[in-house]
């Protein structure tokens, strides 16, 4: 494992492109503190966001897990530039030249895949745990570190996400074309997702058959993971509750949604794996 982790490292150190969207990554995981500085005033009403209960402890672990997790393209964007320069240089072939398998350059791209969603847990758990030392009106240990699964589903959302990018690259092997894969799939999601709106619009429960359906494509499993914060916020609550509306909504991290994007991280490198075997490099 660590052998074939030195191989990809090694060839990110030189790939300017890869580092400079790796560095805009987490330069940009890091802004989140920034949001502890916006300030809106309009009038007499003031809202100072860090004030507001953003950073609290246990709700920062759920709303920089959901904030961070939007930055994950720009992770994208090395996977599938990575894999469109072993074609590009040839050092996909060359790599197999001198003795590496098959199977041993799949799994040093899932070891990469894999490598990057846990540095990026981690580094959102460390500029979490700051923040909210820092803001959090509460500071128990039992408070801290309950709702710690959002990160789990983090990572795990990352690991799915940046499988199916590199199935994506080795598929379609230019990684201009792979992200358009990507944006073509997406589109494609939110249309099978009207179209079921529509087709069920005026029956009992739509809502709940439409979310039945569209759990078991990629894309929206990663979705359910990690759930919207905002109306969790207590300041939307009162507001909402002010106005005789109630939420019911469920935030908690599904452990069927975890087993959905397993299951397509699976399919993603399996598939990864036979493409490669299949085709005369």
């Amino acid at each position: 494992m660590f052998r074939l982790l030195s191989i990809e490292f090694h060839k990110l150190k030189y790939n300017r492109a890869s580092k400079i969207l790796s560095i805009i990554y987490f330069g940009l995981l890091t802004s989140i503190a920034l949001i502890a500085a916006i300030k809106f005033e309009f009038g007499s009403f003031k809202l100072h966001l860090a004030d507001a209960g953003i950073f609290n402890f246990p709700y920062i672990w759920h709303f920089n897990t959901y904030i961070a997790a939007i930055l994950k393209f720009f992770l994208l964007l090395v996977i599938v530039s990575m894999m469109s320069n072993e074609y590009s240089y040839k050092t996909l072939k060359q790599n197999l030249i001198d003795g590496l398998s098959k199977k041993e350059f799949i799994l040093s791209k899932f070891y990469m895949v894999l490598a990057f969603a846990l540095i990026s847990t981690i580094f959102v758990f460390v500029v979490s745990l700051i923040l909210g030392l820092m803001y959090s009106d509460y500071n128990e240990l039992s408070i801290i570190f309950s709702d710690m699964e959002y990160l789990l589903a983090f990572f795990i959302k990352l690991l799915g996400f940046f499988s199916f990018g590199l199935f994506l690259g080795i598929l379609i092997k230019r990684s201009a074309f792979a992200v358009a894969g990507m944006l073509v799939w997406l589109i494609g999601e939110g249309i099978c997702k009207g179209f079921l709106y529509y087709n069920f619009r005026g029956q009992e429960n739509s809502s709940e058959k439409v979310d039945w359906f569209m759990q078991f494509l990629p894309l929206e499993a990663m979705t359910n993971l990690i759930k919207e914060p905002f109306s969790r916020l207590g300041a939307v609550r009162t507001a909402a509750n002010t106005m005789g509306e109630a939420f019911t909504k469920n935030y908690d991290v599904q452990f069927s949604a975890i087993l959905m994007v397993l299951f397509w991280t699976f399919i993603f490198i399996y598939f990864s794996y036979k493409l490669l075997e299949k085709r005369d490099l």
